[in-house]
């Protein structure tokens, strides 16, 4: 059987494919969802009452990385970028045995709470609960001379296994 490809047909004078409104120029301001057009004003010039959407803290964004990792939804390798020093090698054991994959609900960060212990390093801990389960991960995130945050060390509740370089 001889399929048959069809070419599309262009009739002069026509529009191209793909662009819906041939009489806009093509250096206008971008159109958000919705319809209005995209904010050009700088954001101090806000109006009264508005306001601007608050960036996630970094602790906030490493406990939602790790977590992803530690429940099975990404792939260790993923925080190679992310971590530095011994980090990667601890989360990667502690991915090994899964422990916070689950058969039901899936495992969220509740809480996280931090402490700075100097200008550029933060120790974090945040509590995951999936159903009535409630876990515990502590991680250490370190600033580098790229002003990036780097997960330095991470641990999963309770007791610690020996490492073999700290003997």
């Amino acid at each position: 059987m001889n399929k048959v490809m069809n070419k599309a047909q262009h009739r002069p004078g026509a529009r191209p494919p793909g662009r819906r409104d041939s009489r806009r120029p093509t250096g206008a301001p971008s159109r958000v969802p919705g319809g209005r057009p995209a904010r050009t004003a700088p954001p101090g010039d806000r109006p009264p009452g508005s306001r601007a959407v608050p960036q996630p803290r970094p602790t906030d964004r490493f406990a939602e990385l790790l977590l992803a990792v530690l429940s099975g939804r990404r792939p260790v390798h993923s925080m190679l970028r992310h971590t530095k020093g011994r980090a990667y090698d601890e989360l990667a054991r502690l991915a090994e045995r899964g422990p916070l994959r689950t058969h039901g609900a899936l495992p969220v960060v509740r809480d996280i709470g931090y402490y700075v212990v100097r200008p550029g390093a933060v120790e974090a801990f945040a509590r995951i609960g999936a159903g009535d389960q409630l876990r515990a991960m502590a991680f250490r995130l370190e600033q580098g001379q790229d002003l990036r945050w780097r997960c330095t060390a991470v641990e999963l509740g309770g007791h610690r296994p020996p490492h073999p370089d700290d003997a």
